[in-house]
């Protein structure tokens, strides 16, 4: 911020689980169905993750942003960046979420959820029959 004046997103907004479900439903969707899957890339520096980023499409994305990012910023960044992250081996780590969606669109065929407590077998019967331990 001291070496500019002011600070400018460089990445792409980060989309939370919970909206991408909301998105469906709001798209005119039913049944929509989430899933995540979470993987933590270790990079050997700040400008590597930063390269992969870019390779990804997840970087400068913004109309609203500073066009010009100054390379004494980007490594002065960078070197913060790492003092603060860095793992004890001097790796960086990323964690990268990959959101799946599905949604149907709604038809007359289509399966309806039952109204809350209209279920004729209970959780406990569940476990008993199938175990506490929850294998089958």
């Amino acid at each position: 911020m001291e070496r500019e004046g002011g600070i400018s997103p460089r990445l792409s907004p980060l989309a939370q689980v919970r909206d991408a479900g909301n998105l469906l439903t709001r798209a005119g969707f039913t049944l929509p169905g989430v899933d995540v899957d979470e993987y933590t890339v270790r990079y050997s520096s700040a400008l590597e993750l930063i390269e992969h980023l870019r390779a990804m499409g997840e970087t400068s994305a913004l109309l609203q942003r500073s066009k010009v990012l100054k390379k004494d910023t980007a490594l002065a960044t960078a070197a913060i960046y790492e003092s603060m992250f860095a793992a004890e081996d001097g790796t960086i780590p990323a964690t990268f979420q990959i959101i799946y969606m599905t949604g149907w669109r709604e038809h007359q065929s289509q399966q309806k959820p039952k109204k809350r407590g209209s279920a004729t077998v209970s959780f406990q019967d569940l476990q008993k029959q199938f175990g506490s331990d929850g294998s089958c």
